[in-house]
């Protein structure tokens, strides 16, 4: 099997909290044994509730956010093991970040020119001719006109500046593009066009992505292979067109079946039970304190990983769903457990 691109193998990062009092501090357990790869060309879709950890796993992958113990592994190599000129190169030049908000991801003062310019100047790639022509060809690759190059971020609207900010993360050529909740600042009208430029992005670089995202659906759309995280922890791996009828784990299913859809109500699969804090999690599985499907050897240690076939889908889960279940029967078991 050939290098991936990017792998975490056993990742934590702890933040340390203000809540703790005078003289101590919580810990708020972010990222928990995060193992991950993505190989080259893939799409590996994020998806989870807010303040499960996407946002810090998209970070510790482009190399903003240092693990608190762990490896991140660039084409084969330990990245924070580098020399800090070699970490530089590899993080910056092969990785590109796209925020959620391009009017604050982007330098206001700024003309667009010079915003696209900056990665090229700051790893003096080129000479300054070859540069503006960078900038030309960065404006064309993400369908803007060049006319747009004179102009300040403040002066177009909310698309535009949100292809700018692809374009700069597209500046130097990455081989990995991170895009965490790129269309959520944005109009509905104009989501589709992003989504469909970080498509066909994809294919005409042979760009690997990491899409983070709220929008389930989104993500299925966009991705090879979906990711589900629970209070730091990823619980599922599956191939995008295996969910949500063939996830296992009780959230995964749970999340997508909280998904509106244009044909059919919502119908959701209910969860009861307190929601943990990132600072005490609790023992065993974390989902347990809200499965329909717990018991004591959920509380009593965390679920191995499960090997659901042959096509890379893996989850944690004493308990899972079984192959076939439909949200109906899951509702029923919920139901009768609350």
């Amino acid at each position: 099997m050939s290098t991936p691109l990017v792998a975490l193998k056993d990742v934590h990062v702890v933040h340390k909290a203000r809540s703790g009092g005078l003289f101590t501090r919580d810990r708020v357990y972010a990222l928990t044994a995060a193992d991950l790869t993505v190989s080259a060309g893939e799409t590996v879709g994020v998806v989870g509730e807010s303040g499960c950890g996407k946002s810090t796993l998209a970070r510790v992958l482009v190399g903003l956010q240092k693990p608190t113990q762990g490896t991140v592994a660039f084409g084969g190599e330990d990245l924070w093991k580098l020399p800090t000129g070699r970490r530089r190169i590899a993080v910056g030049r092969q990785t590109g970040l796209v925020f959620q908000d391009p009017s604050t991801a982007l330098n206001r003062r700024l003309p667009i020119r010079q915003v696209l310019r900056d990665p090229l100047d700051v790893h003096g790639v080129g000479t300054v001719r070859e540069r503006e022509k960078r900038v030309s060809e960065l404006l064309d690759l993400v369908g803007l006109p060049a006319s747009v190059a004179n102009v300040l971020p403040s002066q177009v609207s909310g698309g535009q500046r949100q292809r700018v900010a692809i374009a700069r993360a597209l500046a130097l050529g990455p081989k990995l593009l991170i895009a965490d909740e790129p269309t959520s600042a944005l109009d509905v009208s104009v989501r589709a066009q992003i989504l469909n430029l970080l498509l066909d992005l994809k294919k005409q670089l042979n760009l690997a992505m990491v899409f983070v995202s709220h929008d389930i659906s989104t993500v299925r759309r966009m991705s090879d292979r979906v990711v589900t995280m629970y209070l730091g922890r990823i619980v599922e791996e599956a191939p995008a067109l295996a969910v949500p009828g063939g996830a296992r784990h009780p959230y995964t299913r749970a999340l997508f079946s909280a998904t509106p859809g244009l044909l059919s109500p919502i119908d959701p699969i209910p969860l009861v039970g307190p929601v943990p804090s990132a600072t005490r999690p609790p023992s065993g599985c974390p989902f347990r304190t809200r499965c329909w499907k717990a018991t004591d050897v959920c509380a009593a240690e965390m679920p191995s990983v499960s090997t659901s076939d042959e096509d890379g889908h893996i989850f944690r889960c004493h308990h899972p769903v079984l192959n076939g279940a439909t949200d109906l029967e899951l509702i029923s078991q919920a139901q009768e457990r609350s």
